[in-house]
């Protein structure tokens, strides 16, 4: 269709010039004549809801720029709130889509898997003095998540400070104490089931000291101690370990 202002001038100028009437008019152009005379009583400028639309969304796009891009929808409602605009937040919600504006979402929270307990942690035997003067005097661990194709998987490992040789290492598909005391175990037989005095030391600033025929994980709010040979000594269940 061609310009609607065009048609009606042109269906009124019929009628003004010629005397044509608007029917006439409107059937040769293929018009309505409800179309005609809706279009004629149509203001010549915008309306009171397009100019309110325009302010909107200036005030809708100023506030987005001076919070650095950052605002979303329910925080710029609140602002024009507090400046006396009677709108709500999907109203906001669907302008700020027409005009292409995107908060930017806060970074998500990453859920810890382990804790401290209430148990008292045992005593911090390093200091934070990462410096090992021999093998076998400083042992560091730690557990890190793995995401593959098939989910997640952890990876328990323990390293030599002295050597930074990697002694031991476990995986699994589960954050537990087993992992754990699996790297653990490796390390202890790397080193051939002797490593009486030991230190290990996890990131936390929680370490033991593994004596010859038994070692003890902590930092995972557990104790598992063994011999040289993987047999399971008895120990009560989630006990922190101490010197």
């Amino acid at each position: 269709m061609a310009d609607p202002a065009a048609l009606v001038g042109a269906i009124s100028d019929q009628r003004a010039e010629h005397g044509i009437p608007h029917s006439v008019s409107c059937c040769v152009l293929g018009v309505s004549e409800a179309w005609f005379y809706k279009w004629r009583r149509r203001p010549t400028g915008p309306t009171t809801r397009e100019v309110r639309r325009a302010r909107l969304e200036e005030r809708i796009t100023y506030l987005f720029r001076r919070s650095g891009d950052t605002y979303g929808s329910p925080r710029i409602t609140l602002d024009l709130w507090a400046e006396g605009w009677k709108v709500s937040v999907n109203t906001v919600a669907e302008v700020m889509a027409d005009l292409g504006l995107q908060g930017r979402k806060p970074p998500r929270r990453r859920r810890s898997l382990t804790w401290q307990g209430k148990r008292q942690a045992a005593r911090d035997l390093v200091g934070r003095r990462f410096d090992a003067v021999a093998p076998n005097v400083l042992w560091v661990g730690d557990m890190t998540e793995i995401d593959t194709g098939e989910g997640k998987l952890y990876l328990a490992t323990v390293i030599d400070l002295f050597s930074r040789r990697l002694l031991g290492y476990a995986m699994g598909v589960n954050h537990d104490a087993a992992l754990v005391a699996a790297s653990l175990k490796m390390a202890v037989t790397t080193r051939g089931g002797t490593v009486d005095g030991v230190i290990f030391h996890r990131l936390n600033l929680v370490s033991t000291a593994v004596r010859p025929t038994t070692s003890c994980v902590t930092g995972w709010a557990w104790c598992s101690p063994w011999d040289a040979s993987g047999r399971h000594w008895t120990t009560p269940p989630r006990s922190r370990s101490t010197r």
